[in-house]
């Protein structure tokens, strides 16, 4: 009943109630109604009470020197401005504070709206198919391998794969992608995601808590229950600053005789603008984050992030796509690229080497035709040889080919060498003992790679590569990028090695996706996981979670932490500076308590809006 009572008094109507009548007790003493100045018991009452309360409950449920609080000395403020009979100081002390404390809500209130969003998004319901029959269940009733059917405009309610049906998937809440996905059979689909078009039935790989929305949404969750330090040390000083202010206002009493000079040193000491500035500038940055489609896990990360040096990336996933696609068609002897292309997707068909997939997936974006083949033999992990048109077609590395007899000859070694130093997959094919062609494929860097490193770089963070990959092929894309320390020929404990040593020389920020990152990801200053689809293991492990596969959202975390950092600093030592100058002139009689509130109170209120801007400001 009385925490019900404190709510009411402590919202919007009540308190703006309050300043109304504490503006009119303001006024009308100075146009003729000396008994007007009683108005202001009406705020003390609205807007003290729920300030009472809070001290009160700190006091009983706070433990040692954090049950001395600001919300404490703000009500031995107001009291003692009560006991010397200035009820406007008394009612205006109360009503800042308060609205400081609205202001506070508001900006965390508009920084949740983004989680708001997603937990709207979780749908309740799930049309399933069970012995043939479509019904409807609740999604807390949905087992792992359950078929579920989601039809046009519906949102997807569940992470499962799909078995049958083509769609296109409305994926930006997750993704933040602003195209939508074409999806098909064996395709992966996420919860709280939106089924344009096609009718699709799909198999559950996750469901309840493990299912992305709703990993996201506590992702989110636990990054607004997480301090950061700063904010920790801010509230460790406030509880300092308690008993030092009384000392400070008894010193005055004593030196003066004046009790209104030390109620005065009460009434603006109080380091609420200390306290608000870290978890203001905190929430307001985590919300702009949210936006952009990137997850900031605690405040601690986010202070980190701001301080960070070093920069260093996984390359599969991370600076590349993490698929091979052909980039290099090189015809040997009188054929033409498109017919060397046809020949080897026909010859590889059958396979299922990841090499060879790519080759026929070429194939097919390109229309070149796929022919029938007889007598298909594979040496795993060598080649493999077809038939194709009565022509015997071997495909594989060097060592298959030339056991086969076919000869490489100069001009073969020189192309193959060439694509050595790029670092890219080579797939030789012979027809007969005659050499025809070569086919390199790669991993594909990310077309804004480059840009982005030369903006982290430019705001001071020096960028490694840190790859299992060859030294070839690091080389080679890190050039691309324009990384110029590399790491190559790593196991997942050499990457923590690495970061270890990294650490020694500054504050270090690892870059992955895959589980081989996740120890890596963990024993960084900061993680940071690419794209929330990739590996779950990779994404628990990281403080950071860029939703998106996309890399250029790197450098706006960078700036986005420089940013609160600086907001926080910023605010912090605007609102002692006006402690220390508003302590001086209490002591010296130039404030009273009516005007030193006013003065101390607009500190705190500036503070806070100061982090309600963080929210809204432009990365570039």
């Amino acid at each position: 009943m009385i925490k019900k009572i404190n709510d009411i008094l402590a919202g919007w109507p009540m308190t703006i109630a309050g300043g109304v009548f504490l503006a009119a007790s303001f006024v009308l003493p100075r146009i003729g109604y000396p008994e007007g100045e009683l108005l202001a018991w009406v705020c003390v009452i609205i807007c003290g009470i729920p300030l009472l309360y809070l001290s009160v409950w700190r006091i009983i449920c706070n433990k040692g020197i954090s049950k001395i609080s600001s919300a404490l000395l703000i009500t031995m403020a107001m009291i003692a401005a009560i006991l010397i009979g200035d009820l406007f100081a008394a009612g205006e002390v109360a009503f800042i504070m308060e609205m400081g404390a609205l202001l506070e809500e508001m900006t965390t209130n508009r920084a949740r709206k983004g989680l708001k969003k997603l937990i709207s998004l979780a749908p309740q319901k799930a049309r399933i198919l069970r012995g043939g029959e479509e019904s409807h269940v609740g999604v807390e009733e949905v087992a792992i391998g359950d078929t579920v059917r989601v039809l046009p405009g519906e949102t997807i309610p569940l992470d499962g794969r799909i078995i049958n049906g083509e769609t296109s998937v409305d994926q930006s809440v997750m993704t933040g992608e602003s195209l939508p996905v074409d999806k098909e059979a064996g395709d992966n689909v996420f919860s709280g995601t939106v089924n344009l078009y096609g009718s699709i039935d799909y198999e559950t790989t996750k469901v309840g808590k493990d299912s992305s929305l709703q990993k996201l949404i506590r992702m989110v969750e636990e990054a607004d229950k997480k301090q950061a330090p700063t904010q920790r040390i801010a509230d460790k000083w406030a509880s300092y600053l308690v008993p030092v202010a009384l000392i400070i206002a008894i010193a005055a009493y004593v030196i003066t005789s004046d009790i209104v000079r030390a109620v005065t040193v009460m009434v603006v000491f109080c380091p609420c603008a200390l306290v608000l500035a870290t978890p203001t500038a905190i929430i307001a940055a985590i919300g702009q984050a949210t936006k952009h489609g990137v997850i900031i896990k605690s405040g601690e990360a986010l202070e980190k992030m701001g301080k960070v040096d070093t920069i260093a990336f996984d390359k599969t996933g991370t600076l590349t796509f993490g698929r091979l696609e052909v980039t290099d068609v090189i015809p040997i002897a009188g054929i033409s690229k498109e017919e060397l292309l046809s020949l080897s997707a026909s010859a590889e068909r059958k396979s299922e080497h990841p090499l060879a997939v790519a080759i026929v997936e070429e194939a097919k974006s390109k229309g070149l035709a796929i022919r029938e083949t007889k007598d298909f033999k594979m040496a795993a992990g060598k080649g493999i040889t077809a038939v194709i048109d009565e022509g015997t077609y071997a495909l594989g590395n060097e060592g298959f080919i030339a056991g086969l007899g076919c000869i490489l000859d100069e001009n073969v070694g020189e192309v193959l060498n060439k694509l050595r130093l790029e670092g890219k997959a080579l797939v030789i094919v012979s027809k007969g003992e005659k050499v025809i062609g070569i086919i390199g494929l790669s991993d594909v860097l990310r077309p804004e790679a480059a840009e982005m490193v030369e903006e982290l770089e430019s705001m001071g963070a020096r960028t490694v590569l840190l790859t299992g990959d060859n030294e070839k092929a690091a080389a080679y894309f890190a050039g691309k990028a324009h990384i110029s320390e590399i790491r190559a020929d790593l196991l997942p404990e050499q990457k923590v090695y690495n970061i270890e040593s990294l650490k020694e020389q500054g504050k270090v920020c690892m870059i992955g996706d895959g589980v081989n990152d996740a120890p890596a990801l963990k024993i960084a200053d900061v993680g940071v996981a690419m794209g929330a689809m990739g590996s779950d293991v990779a994404v628990e492990a990281a403080d950071v979670a860029i939703m998106t596969d996309d890399i250029s959202g790197l450098p706006y975390l960078k700036w986005l932490s420089n940013t609160t950092v600086k907001t926080i600093k910023g605010a912090i030592t605007l609102s002692m500076c006006i402690n220390f100058v508003a302590i001086a002139l209490s002591v010296t009689g130039v404030l009273t308590p009516t005007t030193g509130a006013l003065v101390h109170n607009a500190g705190s209120c500036l503070v806070v809006l100061l982090a309600a801007l963080l929210y809204d400001r432009k990365y570039k």
